[in-house]
């Protein structure tokens, strides 16, 4: 994996973990770091962020984010070499990720490739504006403990996928499905996944569901034809989206198989009409290349199945409107990545943050009512849907290829809980505001 810019020597520590030594080996050292703290753009995914939590900018106005250094603090005085860690360490700090058993890795493994997951860890760092030499521990977790095992299980995915055709072939990209709530961290999962593919040499792409949602107009007519069903009056639920455009946008991303072919992907404006939303002009939509050989696609309600209609009343339309999206996204995915939560009452909380940090960032953001209210619209399909996700796994889905993620309430990856499902007696915090 070649750097992106100017930084450590090659890493070759391998040798230095399979060593017995007891003596710490310096990973390496700081100097001087402010000359490298350019940020790094990737094309068609928007600006890189610092912050693990808070996700790119996809809308079609791309606004910088802010690098969180003030003029003073860009221009003070490089700190004196500081000795971050020891190869051992870190390896001995990998091993113990709760994600290393459900990728395949052994503790032999892990040495084996110990130099991949430095030169990612570097990549990664440097992808959040963060100093890869003076990672908080919170900062170290979230990569090693996180992304990189995720990209990794990616990987050999992909592998596996492409070692299945003939040399000569045009060989289809893999799409890689990302299920989970909203506010639990999947979009930044999918940023930090597809910027290290770019990197690795990987031709890639990034979908979300939200990018299918209907027009401002066809929305509008959604709502009008269900009258007093809160459930479909905004976008988010199942008849919200654009289904053909779903299946056009993905049969078309599988055939770009050669090189110097091309297509647009449809992406979608959150704030437009005071945060209605409308699907964003096309002359705005990001461009996919040949030979595609990954597509990460992520949305809070990838693979929920549909269930019998005495079970779930309250979301009759709902589910109805369900049946018809295994044919239109479900079937397109062949290895699944679940992330798993203890209890839908997080998604507020989560949700909540970001429109606290889009307001502090200058953006529109909710209020603290509306989101209340925007959140109590997804509920009921996190309590009829989740228990069937986590025990079935998602629609159409192989055993083999499912990656399921157990996280805290702090978005942290944690060692999987027994059977820990969803309580059907939840309800948000105070009344919804108008549902």
């Amino acid at each position: 994996m070649a750097p992106l810019h100017a930084g450590p020597p090659p890493l070759s520590a391998s040798a230095a973990v399979a060593s017995s030594s007891s003596a710490a080996r310096p990973l390496f050292v700081a100097g001087p770091y402010s000359h490298r703290r350019a940020a790094v753009t990737v094309t068609a995914t928007g600006p890189s962020r610092k912050a693990f939590l808070s996700c790119p900018d996809h809308s079609p106005t791309g606004a910088q984010p802010r690098t969180g250094r003030s003029p003073a603090q860009a221009h003070a005085p490089s700190s004196p070499p500081t000795l971050v860690s020891s190869v051992e360490d870190l390896y001995e700090f990998i091993c113990s990720g709760p994600l290393v058993d459900r990728i395949g890795y052994t503790k032999e493994k892990i040495a084996e490739s110990i130099d991949r997951w430095l030169s990612c860890g570097v990549q990664v760092a440097r992808l959040f504006r963060l100093n890869e030499l003076q990672l908080s521990e919170a900062e170290r977790a979230r990569i090693y403990h996180f992304y990189i095992p995720v990209f990794l299980w990616c990987e050999d995915q992909v592998n596996e996928h492409r070692a299945k055709y003939n040399e000569g072939d045009d060989i289809p990209p893999l799409v890689i499905g990302v299920s989970a709530p909203q506010g639990s961290g999947k979009t930044t999962l999918v940023f930090a996944l597809d910027y290290l593919f770019r990197v690795a040499g990987r031709n890639s792409t990034t979908l979300s569901i939200d990018d299918f949602y209907l027009t401002h107009e066809e929305q509008n007519q959604l709502r009008d034809n269900n009258p007093g069903n809160g459930l479909l009056e905004l976008r988010g639920n199942a008849g919200s989206h654009d289904l053909q455009l779903s299946v056009e946008t993905l049969e078309s991303l599988l055939k770009l198989t050669k090189k110097d072919t091309k297509m647009k992907v449809p992406r979608y404006n959150k704030s437009a009409y005071g945060g209605r939303g409308d699907r964003a002009d096309p002359s705005t939509w990001p461009e996919a290349e040949g030979p595609l050989e990954v597509i990460l696609f992520e949305g809070w309600m990838l693979g929920f199945k549909p269930l019998p209609n005495e079970v779930v009343k309250e979301l009759e339309a709902v589910n109805k409107n369900l049946q018809a999206y295994y044919d239109a996204w479900d079937r397109f995915i062949k290895s699944w990545i679940v992330i798993k939560i203890r209890e839908p009452s997080s998604v507020f909380q989560w949700r909540l943050q970001a429109e606290i940090a889009m307001r502090a960032d200058g953006k529109p953001g909710m209020s603290d009512e509306e989101v209340m209210d925007f959140v109590s619209r997804y509920l009921p399909a996190y309590h009829a849907y989740l228990p069937t996700l986590y025990k079935e796994g998602p629609n159409g889905s192989d055993p083999d290829h499912l990656l399921v993620i157990d996280i805290d309430d702090g978005r942290n990856p944690i060692t999987g809980t027994p059977d820990v499902q969803p309580t059907s007696n939840f309800s948000p915090p105070g009344p919804p505001s108008d549902l």
